[in-house]
Formats: structure tokens, sequence, C-alpha cells
């Protein structure tokens, strides 16, 4: 599988990232099992890259990340993880947490200061049981973003400086805030979650052509928005950045999958396909919870794309037109 490199630095991602929010037991429950077999499918299918965080599972997706990547040489793979909450043990009493169907055994608590950048640095890397992490991300902080851009970011810049990780930014579903980001920072790299997909492309407006200007790589997540693009056809009960998808949103879906349909490609294969195009984007990451969805995603993303499926996808009126370009 292809790598490129993040930023200016030399840290180098696979273009599929392995996104560790299922192994957190995102919406339903997973096991140990399953979650090593997921991981394990993917390094076979030749990812290299693995993203995850304390808010995944509350912990849970680091551990069952790091117990996979400890039996693997160290340079042998790309890590990153998240900073902005804080894990803070309290008695669970049988509740589950939020989307996570994990024991409530600790609550989150927001912190973006430079005290808390490091502990939560400091507790991922006991829960992963590894000396360092490559990538660090600012995460979900839209709505603290001023404390995070303050003080959370120049303790990132610091953790970089030291040589603790190589490439730094945030992990964020805001393309504007990430564009401010990107242009008061010194920041490598820019997780973008949900905003440059084949329904989405805001990202278009500030971050991506301040990404290409400041030479920041962008790494897209929730290519599939939460699921809706993650199948030939639509269901009607499919879920749209986490939520139920509107009738409007199920019919350009479908409208999506017929120009696919005449091109011989699947609307999965396109979703994944289709941030690549853009200069500025390293790679696409993706939640994954089996053995047998890492490999269709495989599948799916070393599919061959035919040019014209993009042109008819904007002559239909379905990609926005500044997603014509060289390669496009």
């Amino acid at each position: 599988m292809r790598t490129r490199r993040l930023g200016r630095t030399a840290v180098e991602v696979t273009e599929l990232g392995f996104g560790g929010g299922p192994l957190g037991g995102l919406f339903a429950a997973l096991d140990d099992d399953t979650a090593a077999g997921a991981l394990a499918a993917a390094w076979d299918g030749g990812v290299r890259s693995f993203d995850t965080s304390p808010h995944y599972g509350l912990g849970q997706s680091e551990r069952r990340t790091g117990a996979f990547l400890r039996g693997k040489e160290r340079a042998a793979f790309t890590l990153s993880t998240k900073v902005g909450r804080l894990l803070v043990p309290q008695e669970a009493g049988g509740r589950t947490d939020e989307r996570f169907v994990v024991p409530a055994t600790h609550r989150r608590v927001w912190d973006f200061s430079r005290d808390g950048v490091l502990r939560s640095v400091e507790d991922s890397l006991a829960r992963l049981g590894l000396d360092r992490v490559d990538v660090l991300y600012l995460h979900d902080a839209e709505e603290h973003f001023e404390e995070a851009l303050r003080t959370g970011y120049p303790a990132l810049a610091e953790l970089r400086a030291q040589g603790v990780v190589g490439a730094i930014g945030a992990g964020m579903y805001h393309p504007g805030k990430l564009a401010r980001l990107v242009r008061e920072t010194d920041a490598d790299v820019v997780m973008l979650s949900g905003r440059y997909t084949l329904l989405d492309h805001s990202a278009l407006d500030e971050l991506l052509p301040a990404c290409t200007a400041r030479g920041v790589s962008v790494l897209a997540a929730s290519v599939f928005n939460s699921g809706l693009l993650a199948t030939d056809r639509p269901a009607e009960d499919a879920r749209y950045d986490y939520g139920p998808a509107t009738p409007v949103l199920l019919a350009r879906t479908h409208r999506i999958a017929d120009v696919c349909a005449a091109h011989g490609v699947t609307v999965p294969q396109a979703a994944l396909a289709f941030p690549l195009l853009h200069p500025a984007v390293a790679g696409v990451v993706v939640g994954m919870r089996s053995a047998d969805e890492v490999r269709r995603d495989l599948a799916a993303f070393g599919a061959d794309i035919p040019a014209g499926l993009w042109s008819d996808l904007r002559a239909a009126g379905l990609l926005d037109e500044r997603t014509a370009g060289p390669g496009v």
C-alpha cells in the first residue's frame, strides 16, 4: 500500500488508515477477539497507520490497539492518538457510556491546558503499553477552540520540539476552525471528520485551500458519513453523521449510486477514492470493527475507478465543480 508523508515531517502514513472508534464499542459492544481480528486483518492487508483516542470506549480502543501493536516492530507502523479529554475514574454502577457500549468506569473531563495535555499523553501511553506515539491531535475542540488554540496547541508543539511526537495537529468536524488552526499555527496535519466526502464538500471553502497553501496534510475520516455511503445502496434507516439520514440525503445517495453503477463502481469504492483526489489529502481513515469489514474495505479501497465517474458526477450536479483538477 502506498504511503504519504505528513506535511514537512518525516512521519508517513498508509493511504488507508485504521480508525479505532469501533474498537471502543461504538454503537455496539465488541469483544476482544473480534477487535484483535480486525487489527490483524488490517495489518495483513498492508495497513500500517492506526488511529485511536482516549474518548473511544473510555480507553478501550487504546488498550486494544496497543495490545496488538506491541507485537510489531515499532518502526513498522504509525500510531496516532488524541488529547482534550481526561478520563477520571468513577463508580460504574451498571451504567454504560454515551455512544460507546462499555461500562462507565470513568467520566470524561475536558482539558486543553498544558498540564492536561501532558497528563493525557502519559495516560494514553500507559494504556497503549508503548513508549511513544507518532502523531498527536487536539480532539473535538469545536466548543473549546480558544483554549485548545491558546494552551493545547503550544503543548503539542513543545512535545514535537522535544521529539516526543513526530507530527501534531487537530481532529475535528468543523472545517472553518481547522482552517484557522492551519493559518495561525505550524501544524503538520489535520484529521477532518465527514466534511470532505461524496456528500459534503464544505472543506473546499477554506480548509483545503489553507492546507495547500501552508503545506499541511489532511487525513479524511468518516468518509462514509457514519454509514450512508458504506453500502451499494443506502438502507432507509441508514445513518448520516451519527443520526438518521434525511430523505433528501437518501435520494442524493441513490443518485450517486446510479452514476457509480453506470461505471461499474460501488458507492463505497467511490467514497474511499474521492478524498485522495485532492493533493492536500494524504490518506483516508476508516473505522472498522471486524476482520470481514476490514477485508471489504480493503477490496473497495483497491478498486480501479475510471476518471469518467468524477466528471459524470459533476455533470449531474452531485460533485462540486471545484473538485475538478489534475488527476480528477
